[in-house]
Order: structure tokens, then C-alpha cells, then sequence
């Protein structure tokens, strides 16, 4: 039971219900001085006359400092006593605060009046029957019939949080695992692109051997030999270009993966010279008008370390069209090829992600 309980019972009109209300508050043992308080809130009367004294009204006992302050800062004597009063009288802002909050109260500047012979220490309960308690009860049951249709509903909400942030949790982890599914996949099938090219690889010098054993020992070649060799031929003649620029590409790689069998025991070395070539074929590739991007400085103490000490980082610098003029490596603009350039990039990046680059090949 609180102040706003009190007020719901008064704006209805039932006083005896009042009453009974009061009396269980001051039956339970509740501060009596609290009860006074909010009586004294609610009705502008103390708890005796409510309930049927007729003792005599007088105005409270206020901290005298306090009003003093409040009289000095332009409020009258009636409202500054009221507000220290009804605020607890504790302090100036608590009493201010009461001030502004019941500005507009029509008894604001009347002078309060309490009942000069309540004892408010007095521990003696008031005389309450259990008809009068079972009243009590309903009344408070009546005054809040949607708190606990509130509770469910709330409780409800709750609820439905928790489940959707289940959700969310959930399909963030399936994400998450559907990323890690494609990224294996994605290795697996570079690592099968690796295999088959070696295997390829070695059925092309199985093959060459073939033909020159078979030359060495004046029989003539093999029918299908001839057959892949004319078909080859003429595969050179539809795109010479294109054979050529595979025949690079495959010359950057077996560089790359030279470098790695050289420094096997030194892993973060070489892939830091992989990065390192990596933007300097990047930076030519995106900007191949720009000078500065085709020009590297030999005596530059970070090229020296990540690339000029390694002689195949140099060699596939080569093999991108760098050469070396005086104190530079240089690219003319007239030998940039774009798409060599992005072929190398290609390359670098299947030896920077790929763990089995290099392992499965074999140098001619």
C-alpha cells in the first residue's frame, strides 16, 4: 500500500474503505510515523482525525534553519513550513523539490495543521478483525487488477528475447561454419589443381624420354607421339600468345616454388618475400602509367632484405619484365604486360594460401 493506493480509494469516495486500509497498515506493525506521512499526503490530515479524533490541530515542528532558508529565498512562511513537512524534513533541495512538485496545489500556501497529542512511537497495534483483513485483502486485489496480467506479459517478452537472441547466435555459428566449409573446399580443390599438374608434368618428360629413347635407337616415332605433336602445332599456330604467356606463367611458378624448396626451414622468410613480391606486381598491375610503381631501388635496405637476397625473387622480377638499370630495377612502360602481371599475382597468391604449394612438384 502506498501513496497512490491511498488516492485511488480517495478519488472513489469510500471512506470506510479508507479506514480499513489505515488500520491494516498501523495492525502489521508498519512505521506508524511512515503511515502518518502518507496519510497526511494524501488527505491533509493526520491519522487520528481520519479515523475519529477530535484532538486539537496545531502546525508541525520544522528545522528552523531550514525554513529560515526558504523564507530567505522568497517563499512564505506557509508553504516553506508545508514543503518541509510533507518533503520529510530532511533537506532544502528535498523541500524545494516537493515546492515545484506540488506547485499548483490549492492549499500550497495554507499553513499545515497536525495532531499536536499522536504518538508517533507508539507500537500498540490497532484493534483489527479478520473480516476486516479479508477486506483489506480485496480491496488491494481491486486496486490492482492488471499488475499481474503485466508480469505474464512482461515475462512473455522476455521470452521471446531469449528466443531470438537463440536464433541469432545460432545462425551466426552456421555461417560461420559454412564459411569454414567453403574455405576447406576451396584448398582441397587447389590441392587437386596442384597434383594434377604435376601429374601432368611427369607423363609430358615420361613422355619426351619416350620419344628419345625411341630416336636414339633410329625406330621411328610413335604414331599417337605424332598425332599430340601435330595437334600441339596447331594449337601454337591458333594462339601463340596464349602458349606463351602459359609457358611464363608456368616459369613463375616452378621460381616460387624453387624459392620454397631452397629455405625450407625458413618459412617466415620466404612467405614474406611472397607478400612483398606480391605488392610490387600488384602496385605496377593497378597503376602501369606511374613510374614510381615500375622502379625499384636495389640499395633499398627492406628490398635487400625480403627480395634481393634471394636470387629467385630476383628471377621472377625477371620473368615479370624488371631489369636492371644502374641503381634501380626497372620496368619500361612499353614491357608492362597486364595480364602476365595479374597471371604472377595469381601465382603468388596460390603460394601464399596454399600449404602444399611447391611440395608436390619436382624442379626440371
Amino acid at each position: 500500500m502506498n501513496i497512490h493506493s491511498l488516492r485511488h480509494l480517495k478519488h472513489k469516495g469510500s471512506v470506510s474503505s479508507v479506514k480499513l486500509v489505515i488500520s491494516e497498515m498501523l495492525s502489521d506493525r508498519i512505521m506508524i510515523h511512515n503511515v502518518a506521512m502518507i496519510v497526511r499526503q494524501v488527505f491533509r490530515r493526520p491519522v487520528k482525525l481520519l479515523l475519529g479524533s477530535t484532538t486539537e490541530m496545531a502546525a508541525p515542528k520544522v528545522n528552523e534553519m531550514l525554513l529560515e532558508d526558504l523564507e530567505a529565498m522568497g517563499f512564505p512562511q506557509a508553504r516553506a513550513v508545508r514543503a518541509l513537512y510533507y518533503s520529510g524534513n530532511t533537506s532544502l533541495e528535498e523541500a524545494i523539490n516537493w515546492i515545484i512538485d506540488h506547485e499548483s496545489d490549492a492549499d500550497i500556501d495554507e499553513m499545515p495543521l497536525v495532531d499536536v497529542d499522536i504518538d508517533i512511537e507508539s507500537t500498540q497495534p490497532f484493534p483489527f478483525t479478520e473480516e476486516m483483513r479479508i477486506k483489506a485483502q480485496k480491496l488491494r486485489e481491486q486496486m490492482c487488477p492488471g499488475k499481474e496480467d503485466e508480469e505474464k506479459m512482461l515475462e512473455k517478452e522476455r521470452e521471446k528475447e531469449r528466443i531470438q537472441a537463440g536464433k541469432k547466435l545460432m545462425e551466426a555459428k552456421r555461417i560461420a561454419q559454412e564459411n569454414e566449409r567453403k574455405r576447406y573446399l576451396a584448398l582441397k580443390e587447389t590441392e587437386k589443381e596442384e597434383e594434377r599438374k604435376a601429374r601432368q608434368k611427369v607423363l609430358q618428360k615420361l613422355e619426351q624420354d619416350k620419344l628419345n629413347r625411341r630416336s636414339s635407337h633410329g625406330r621411328p616415332p610413335d604414331v599417337h607421339a605424332t598425332v599430340r605433336s601435330s595437334a600441339t602445332a596447331v594449337q601454337e599456330k591458333k594462339g601463340l600468345k596464349s602458349v606463351y604467356t602459359t609457358t611464363k606463367v608456368d616459369h613463375l611458378r616452378e621460381c616460387l616454388r624453387s624459392l620454397k624448396r631452397s629455405h625450407q626451414g625458413e618459412h617466415a622468410r620466404v612467405r614474406r618475400a611472397f607478400e612483398t613480391l606480391l605488392i610490387y606486381v600488384g602496385n605496377v598491375a593497378k597503376n602501369p602509367n606511374e613510374e614510381k610503381y615500375r622502379k625499384i631501388r636495389l640499395s633499398n635496405p627492406l628490398f635487400q632484405e625480403r627480395v634481393g637476397s634471394l636470387k629467385e625473387s630476383v628471377g621472377f622480377l625477371e620473368l615479370c619484365g624488371f631489369e636492371k638499370r644502374g641503381d634501380f630495377f626497372y620496368l619500361p612502360r612499353e614491357k608492362v604486360d597486364i595480364a602476365l602481371l595479374n597471371s604472377a599475382g595469381f601465382v603468388l597468391n596460390s603460394a601464399l594460401t596454399n600449404p602444399y604449394f611447391g611440395v608436390l612438384s619436382t624442379s626440371n
